[in-house]
C-alpha cells in the first residue's frame, strides 16, 4: 500500500485539469486538496467558475464543486498543502517555465502537462513505459535548482503517444525514417463542439507548434542521460503533418516506417501486442494491463470506437501492411486528454511516488 499522497491541481479548470479532476476522484494514492487556477477565479467555489465550462461526461463531484479555489500564483500557500502538483495552466511559455519552478524551488514536486519545460535537458520527459529511466536526471535538476524534494518532470505531447509506443516496441528492427500524419481532435486545444463550431463538419490543416514537437520529442523520450542531462537520440528521422479533425477525442496517426532490419509482418504484431513496461509490472494503478492492441479488422481502429481501449490508457493499432515506397504503413491510435494528457501525467506521477521521488527529502 502506498501511502496516500496530497495533490493540487494548478489549472484546474481547463480541459486536462478537469480530466485530471475525474482521474483522480477515487484514486488509491493521491487526493485531491487543492484547486488553483488564475486571479480571476481565486476565492470562488469551483461549481461556481465551472458553470457550462464543465465538459466531462460526468458531472462535477460534489466535494470538488465545493472546494474553494486558490490562487495559482500563491506559490509558497499551495507548498505549505500539498505533496506535490499537476499543472496545466493556459499561460505564455516563459510565464509557466517560471510558475513551474517557483513550486520546484518551494520544495514541491511538479508533474507538467505544459510544454514549457519538454526541451529543458535535466527535465524528464517521460512515458512511463518507454523511458523511465529518465527520472534518474531529477538528481541533476535538483542540484542546479538548490533543493532537495522539488523538481519538474513533464509528460510529452499528445499526438506522438499513438505512434512512439509502437517504434519502441519495434525498436529491435532498427526504424530510422518515418512519414506520420496526425488526425487531431478538437479537446486537444480544449475545445468541444458547442465551444468551437467552426469545427463542425471541417478538417484545419494546421495546428501551431504541433509538427515541431511530433518530430522532435521522441528523440528526446529516445535520448540518453549523461552528465546530469538528456541527450537526444539522432533517429529515428520523423517528418510530420499535424490536422484538426472533427473529432471530440481522440488522436489518430497514419504511420509510413522504413527500417534498417526489415521485420515479418507477424514478427511485429507479436512485439507490439506483447510489448509491457515498468508501469505493467508495477501494476500501477493507471497503467493499462495490455499497453498495445493490434486490431485485424480492415477499418478499426477508429476514434470513437476505439479510443477508450484501457480506460483510455492503452494503445489501439491497425491496418499494417507493406508500402511500395517505405517498408510498412499502419494506423494507431490514442486518447489524447487521457494517456495524451492527463491520464499520461497521473501514470507519471505514481512511478515518481513508487520510486520515492515524491516523498524523498
Amino acid at each position: 500500500m502506498m501511502k496516500n499522497l496530497n495533490v493540487g491541481i494548478v489549472g484546474a479548470t481547463g480541459m486536462v485539469g478537469q480530466r485530471f479532476i475525474t482521474l483522480l476522484e477515487d484514486h488509491p494514492w493521491f487526493n485531491i486538496v487543492v484547486l488553483a487556477a488564475s486571479p480571476r477565479s481565486a476565492g470562488k467555489k469551483y461549481k461556481e467558475v465551472m458553470g457550462d465550462r464543465w465538459a466531462m461526461s460526468h458531472p462535477i463531484p460534489k466535494a470538488i464543486g465545493e472546494m474553494t479555489i486558490e490562487d495559482a500564483g500563491d506559490v509558497n500557500k499551495i507548498a505549505s498543502m500539498v505533496d506535490f502538483i499537476f499543472c496545466a495552466v493556459d499561460m505564455d511559455k516563459q510565464a509557466i517555465k517560471e510558475l513551474e519552478e517557483a513550486y520546484a524551488k518551494a520544495e514541491v514536486p511538479v508533474v507538467s502537462n505544459n510544454s514549457a519545460h519538454r526541451t529543458t535537458p535535466d527535465v524528464p520527459m517521460v512515458i512511463p513505459e518507454i523511458n523511465p529511466e529518465h527520472l534518474e536526471v531529477i538528481a541533476a535538476q535538483r542540484k542546479r535548482l538548490g533543493v532537495s524534494k522539488g523538481f519538474i518532470a513533464v509528460k510529452p505531447n499528445c499526438s506522438i503517444q499513438s505512434y512512439v509506443p509502437v517504434f519502441q516496441a519495434l525498436m529491435d528492427y532498427e526504424p530510422k525514417e518515418a512519414v506520420i500524419c496526425t488526425y487531431q481532435a478538437i479537446s486537444g486545444a480544449g475545445k468541444t463542439f458547442e465551444s468551437w463550431p467552426e469545427m463542425v463538419d471541417n478538417v484545419i490543416p494546421y495546428i501551431g507548434g504541433e509538427e515541431e514537437k511530433s518530430e522532435q520529442e521522441p528523440l528526446k523520450i529516445w535520448g540518453k542521460v549523461k552528465d546530469g542531462i538528456i541527450v537526444n537520440a539522432t533517429s529515428p528521422v520523423i517528418s510530420a503533418q499535424c490536422i484538426r479533425v472533427a473529432a471530440l477525442d481522440g488522436h489518430m496517426a497514419a504511420v509510413s516506417v522504413k527500417f534498417d532490419k526489415k521485420p515479418t509482418m507477424e514478427e511485429m504484431i507479436q512485439k507490439l501486442e506483447r510489448y509491457e513496461g515498468r508501469p505493467q509490472l508495477l501494476k500501477l494503478p493507471s497503467a493499462p494491463k495490455q499497453f498495445i492492441k493490434y486490431m485485424i479488422e480492415d477499418n478499426r481502429p477508429q476514434t470513437r470506437l476505439d479510443r477508450d481501449f484501457e480506460n483510455g490508457m492503452g494503445i489501439c493499432v491497425g491496418r499494417m501492411r507493406e508500402d511500395h515506397i517505405y517498408d510498412y504503413k499502419f494506423v494507431a491510435l490514442s486518447h489524447n486528454t487521457v494517456r495524451g494528457a492527463a491520464g499520461g501525467a497521473v501514470l507519471i506521477a505514481e512511478l515518481l511516488a513508487a520510486d520515492d521521488y515524491i516523498t524523498k527529502k
